[in-house]
Parts: structure tokens; C-alpha cells; sequence
């Protein structure tokens, strides 16, 4: 089987690919809708995308082309995040005047970009700017990305876990083609579930309210919630929401059934088991 996923070998997702989907052989392509096509597609039984990062904030490009197609979520990883900042062999750190990486990757390392008075140059992803490094070989330029590019590109690490803090963390979705029925679903087993949906809200005073008050009312947590423009309007139409619990409990039921009042075009993206990394996090919390 083969997972596909966006950049090339020796990208965070590749990693993100060997440590979590280990029964699939990784496929690099060079865009998201590329990744997505290639599941839908067929050529890819899975997708193995990026969503968003603890320092970067949220991956825009996924969450805009997932709600028009046929995808459904099955699982969510973390993937600790640990940037190396890289160089030619032999190449002068005090001759640097550029980093290139992508633009996730040079927002999470500010503090070292700057105290190295290097200027951002972004990249398509971390490991296609590490091949290109060794194929430019320029040697004014560094790159940032995961210490098995530098490996497999032959750079020299110059400074090693080079990202503004320790706790940095990439949450990945695992996508395969969407089910016909809800049927589908992954029943609720002992690990807690997340449901996760987009819609659009009606035209009427107050939608948003009254389209969330039902999980309020009902006791259902919401992890998370974003909204996005579309069709180049400024207003926010589209909001993506994640929220504990299965389709299937009485309480989401009730929630999602008042929400249909409120809102059109919904649609439940995903149904699926909480990463080990969010339990931790939820147990060291006292949630």
C-alpha cells in the first residue's frame, strides 16, 4: 500500500509517514492538491498531511482543499518537530546570507534567523530546499529542515534543534478515500473520540451562537474551531470544527441535529480515535 504526502524525501512528513503508517511505502509530491488527487485518484491508498504546528499555527492550504473533497479523516498523529539549520560542508557561517526552508519551517525558528541576521527565503518544502542546496551549492546559503535531509543530502548541521522552543509539535491527519455511508465510521472504542465537520452558517442574526449553542447545552467539548474565507469574499463562511465525542453518542446527535437548523452545507470530515500525544497532554493538565 502507499501513502502519499506533500514534499520531498526526507520531509517532516515522510518521518511523520515512517513512524506512523509503517505498513505504507511514502510517495512524495510536490503539492497538497497533488496529494489529495493521488487518493482520490487511486494511485495512493492514504494521505499523510500536516495541519497545524504549536508555534506556526495552522497549515491553511490542507483545511481549504479538504472540505470539497472526497476524503475522510482516520487519524491524527503528533509528530515532535526538531529543526536543524544546515550548510555546504566546509561552508562559513560568518559568509551566510540566506535561509531557505518552507515557510512553516522559518516561522518556527525566528529567534535563530534573526541572531543570525540571516534573510527568509521561503521554499516549496524543508527537504526539497535541502537538495537544491547541494545541487546550487551556494555557499551564502543555509537551509533549515529535519537532520535526515542533511543525512541524505550530505550538509553539515550547524546549529541542531535550532526551533524557538523545545515543545514543538506538528499534529498530521491521516486521509483515506471518503466512505458511501456512515457506516463507515470507526466505532467507539476505549480511547476517546473526535468528530470532525465543516459548515457554513445561515444568514440570520446571531447563526454562529445558536448553530454551537447545542454542544453547550448538550455537554459536548469543542477542541477546535476555525473559520476561513472563500470565493474571494471577506467574510467568514466556512467554519471547521472538531469536537469530543462520536456521531453516534446521544449527546453529539442532539448537538449536531440543532446545529442542521442554523447552517447549510455541512459535512462530518471525520470520526476518529485521539492521538496517545493528546491524552498525555490532557492527563498532565488535569482535564
Amino acid at each position: 500500500m502507499k501513502i502519499a504526502y506533500q514534499g520531498e524525501p526526507g520531509a517532516f512528513s515522510e518521518l511523520c509517514c515512517q513512524a506512523h503508517a509503517p505498513a505504507y511505502e511514502p510517495v512524495p509530491h510536490p503539492t497538497f492538491d497533488a496529494v489529495f488527487g493521488a487518493v482520490t485518484g487511486g494511485s495512493c491508498e492514504a494521505a499523510m498531511v500536516p495541519v497545524e504546528n504549536s508555534l506556526a499555527g495552522r497549515v491553511d492550504d490542507v483545511y481549504r482543499l479538504l472540505p470539497d473533497r472526497k476524503l475522510s479523516i482516520v487519524a491524527e498523529h503528533f509528530l515532535p518537530v526538531h529543526m536543524q539549520l544546515m550548510t555546504l560542508p566546509g561552508a562559513d557561517p560568518k559568509a551566510l546570507r540566506t535561509v531557505r526552508s518552507h515557510p512553516m519551517a522559518l516561522s518556527q525558528c525566528r529567534r535563530t534567523i534573526r541572531a543570525r541576521g540571516l534573510i527568509p527565503d521561503a521554499a516549496r518544502d524543508t527537504a526539497g530546499a535541502a537538495r537544491e542546496l547541494r545541487d546550487d551549492h551556494d555557499p551564502s546559503v543555509a537551509v533549515i529542515a529535519p537532520r535526515s535531509a542533511a543525512e541524505r543530502y550530505g550538509l553539515t548541521i550547524i546549529e541542531p534543534d535550532c526551533q524557538d522552543a523545545d515543545r514543538n509539535v506538528t499534529r498530521f491527519l491521516r486521509l483515506v478515500p471518503e466512505a458511501e455511508t456512515s457506516e463507515a465510521w470507526p466505532k467507539r472504542g476505549r480511547s476517546p473520540m473526535l468528530t470532525s465537520f465543516v459548515f457554513r452558517v445561515r444568514n440570520i442574526p446571531a447563526a454562529l451562537y445558536k448553530a454551537l449553542g447545542g454542544f453547550a447545552t448538550n455537554g459536548v467539548n469543542l477542541t477546535k474551531l476555525e473559520s476561513y474565507q472563500e470565493d474571494a469574499s471577506f467574510e467568514a463562511t466556512r467554519f471547521q470544527v472538531e469536537a469530543e465525542g462520536h456521531p453516534d453518542d446521544p449527546a453529539m446527535q442532539r448537538a449536531l441535529e440543532e446545529l442542521t437548523y442554523f447552517t447549510a452545507d455541512r459535512k462530518i470530515l471525520g470520526v476518529f480515535a485521539a492521538d496517545p500525544y493528546r491524552l498525555q497532554r490532557m492527563e498532565g493538565e488535569g482535564v
